[in-house]
Formats: C-alpha cells, sequence, structure tokens
C-alpha cells in the first residue's frame, strides 16, 4: 500500500506548547525594553523574533518528499497487540528530522524517527492495542513534525485502506470436547467396525508421518494424501458453536478459538460448525487461520 502523493494533505501549522512559552518571554522582553527604553533587550527581542520566523519556512518543508509504505498486518488475538509494519522513505534532497508517526484513530500508537537521509528509508511499526474481534480498518496515519525549535508542529495526512482481522481471545476449558459431533460421511466410516480398517483419503498435511501417504496415487501424477482408517476417521472432531454451553456470545467464541488451538497443536483433525458456514476437519496452519478468522467475523 503505497501513501502520499497526489492523496496527501497537509494540514496547517499549528502551535505547541512550548509556543506559548515562548510568547511569554517575548511580552515580558517587550515590556521591559519599552519600560526602560532598553536598546540591548530591543535587541535581544528582534534576535528571538527573526530566529523565529525563519524557522518556519524549515518547519513547513520537513515534511516535504516523504512517503509511506504498509504492508499486510498479521491477525491477532483480542487483547493481544497488532503490529503495523511502515516504510518511510524521503524522496528529497534533504535529510528530514524529529519524524513522528501516529494513528489518530487508534489512540496512543505513536513512533518517532529522528532521521531520514535523503532518497533513503526507514522502517518502523506502529503498535495499538487489539480491542474487540472482528475486521478492522486503519483510516489514516499521520506524520508530524516540530523541527527546528519545536514551537510549531506541522501535520501531513495520509488516507490508508489497511484492514486487519482481530480473532476472539483464546479463554475457557483446555480439554477438547470428549463427545465429537461427526457428519453423516463419518459415521458411515464407523460402519466399517473397529480396528485399522481402510475408511478413505484425505489431504497430506505437511509435518504428518509419511508412512500413510498414498504412493500409489503420488506416482499416478495425484497430489500428495493420506490414508485414513477407521480409528482415525473416528477422531476427526467437529467444533460446534450449538454444541457450547455458555450464555455469552463472546465466551463461546473464545471457548472454539482456544479449542482450535489445542485440536492443532495435538495434531488432531478438526473441523468448525457455526449456523452460517461449515468447515471440513483438517489440520495445519492454513485451516488454523481459517477457522480462527470465520470465528473473528461470526455476527
Amino acid at each position: 500500500m503505497r501513501q502520499g502523493g497526489s492523496s496527501e494533505r497537509r494540514l496547517p501549522l499549528a502551535p505547541t506548547r512550548s509556543f506559548a512559552g515562548l510568547l511569554f518571554v517575548l511580552v515580558a522582553i517587550w515590556y521591559g525594553a519599552s519600560s526602560q527604553n532598553n536598546a540591548a533587550s530591543y535587541l535581544l527581542l528582534f534576535a528571538l523574533m527573526s530566529v523565529f520566523l525563519v524557522s518556519i519556512p524549515r518547519t513547513l518543508s520537513n515534511l516535504g518528499g516523504l512517503q509511506a509504505t504498509a504492508e499486510s498486518i498479521k491477525p491477532a488475538f483480542a487483547g493481544q497487540e497488532v503490529s503495523l509494519p511502515l516504510e518511510v522513505t524521503n524522496e528529497s534532497r534533504a535529510t528530514r528530522y524529529g519524524i513522528v508517526l501516529t494513528l489518530p484513530d487508534l489512540g496512543d500508537a505513536r513512533e518517532r524517527i529522528d532521521e531520514i537521509p535523503a532518497d533513503k528509508a526507514t522502517r518502523t511499526i506502529l503498535r495499538f492495542p487489539a480491542v474487540t474481534r472482528g475486521e478492522h480498518e486503519i483510516g489514516r496515519v499521520h506524520l508530524t513534525s516540530v523541527y527546528p525549535l519545536g514551537f510549531l508542529r506541522v501535520l501531513k495526512q495520509l488516507p490508508s485502506a489497511q484492514r486487519y482481522v482481530v480473532y476472539p481471545k483464546p479463554a475457557g476449558d483446555q480439554r477438547l470436547p470428549a463427545e465429537t459431533a461427526r457428519s453423516g460421511q463419518s459415521s458411515s466410516r464407523r460402519e466399517l467396525g473397529e480396528g485399522d480398517d481402510f475408511a478413505g483419503v484425505r489431504a497430506y498435511v505437511r509435518g504428518e508421518s509419511q508412512r500413510h501417504i498414498d504412493w500409489k496415487a503420488v506416482a499416478r501424477g495425484q497430489a500428495l494424501m493420506t490414508k485414513q482408517f477407521t480409528a482415525e476417521a473416528d477422531g476427526l472432531l467437529y467444533l460446534d458453536l450449538a454444541a457450547v454451553r455458555l450464555d455469552d456470545l463472546e465466551a463461546r467464541l473464545s471457548q472454539l478459538a482456544l479449542w482450535v488451538i489445542e485440536a492443532e497443536r495435538a495434531r488432531r483433525p478438526y473441523g468448525l460448525r457455526l449456523p452460517t458456514v461449515e468447515i471440513r476437519p483438517s489440520l495445519g496452519e492454513p485451516h488454523l487461520h481459517r477457522c480462527l478468522r470465520e470465528l473473528a467475523l461470526f455476527k
């Protein structure tokens, strides 16, 4: 995501708290100079005012030529931190100093870059809390600077369409359900009887033992598949929202999120059932994130 160029907006200069102190000093010097008719005081007053006025164009130009590129945001669990990687590029011919990046719509997220040389780039990470589950959007990124004297602040607003997902916070009973809700297909497999009777194949998951790979299918040019037997087929776990006996919806989703993580950790094939979607049992990181994403977006 590229931010800057014609889409950027620079807001007017705004005084900082230090400006009030400067103004007080200037008024005090003027009062002393006028009441005592002191030429040295007038000279000091004009010198301070000149330095301040000369600093204004330096403050305005300190954000010129800066562009920001944001990388994709990894999902996080509610209660954790979300990390937004940013690369700030200085396309001007002058070094830029004291650049502060903020996310005005997300509270206190703030990072400072002390120096960006000409035609160079600097990477930083803005971190902010993941408060509620769901899909969220970062609306704006602000670049601000008070360089060189700190009396005035200039701001550049960069629009952003970056989205991120917050998973439900894993919480509840860590033990997987003792009774597994099975699909009709799983029930028919149980009719083969107990033991190690062949019960079909499923997609191979990286990291599993290669002992049960269907090598004949591989020799025919097919994808890696793992043979399933009756005992393994009976172990397919369906995590069902309707089966979670809790009153609060968020607590039920948190329980399912915890079970998804525990089932993946135990390498036990698991599926997910929600009123709006059913995900068939599987394993692996893509399957894990698919289940957690469905829980995050559930309404």
